[in-house]
């Protein structure tokens, strides 16, 4: 069963979360708490920025995937961008990948909105046969850029002290 996750869903949530970061060679990466997550999907007297829609299999979830808004001006219209998706190993093979994919894609086209995002490490050779078997593209020709950790700071640091002289 595919839904939208709920408040009570975040220590499997975070579960997933660790168990992605393990899968992906980067177990101690993971920073975010569960109450992070919690913070963030379902924040208290705001909109949520970021959405969670998840996969239950016998009353346990098994999957997740983790998305927010984009908006792109070439198109003028919003986008998904998918953050993460994870199936538990056993339950590969089985469709939820799929089905959760599905779902951005049914809920990006109902809602007008113009694409499904994500990116994928050069390394997860099945993950990529899997969305090549939906039709998604590689959009080799860009590159993702990060500021992030010292970087980040030294960055907002220059505009501070800009604004100071």
């Amino acid at each position: 069963m595919i839904r939208p996750a709920t408040p009570d869903d975040v220590p499997a949530l975070h579960r997933l979360v660790r168990d992605l970061a393990a899968y992906e060679k980067a177990p101690d990466a993971v920073t975010a708490t569960a109450e992070d997550l919690r913070a963030a999907l379902f924040p208290t007297g705001e909109d949520p920025r970021v959405f969670a829609d998840v996969a239950e299999v016998d009353g346990e979830l098994v999957a997740m995937a983790v998305w927010y808004l984009t908006f792109s001006t070439w198109t003028g219209r919003y986008g998904i961008w998918l953050e993460d998706l994870f199936v538990e190993p056993e339950h590969r093979g089985r469709g939820v990948g799929r089905e959760l994919l599905e779902g951005l894609a049914a809920r990006a086209d109902e809602q007008g909105w113009s694409r499904v995002e994500w990116t994928v490490l050069d390394w997860n050779a099945p993950a990529i046969r899997f969305y090549r078997s939906l039709g998604a593209e590689a959009l080799d020709e860009w590159t993702t850029q990060r500021l992030h950790g010292v970087a980040l700071h030294q960055v907002a640091e220059r505009r501070t002290a800009g604004a100071a002289r």
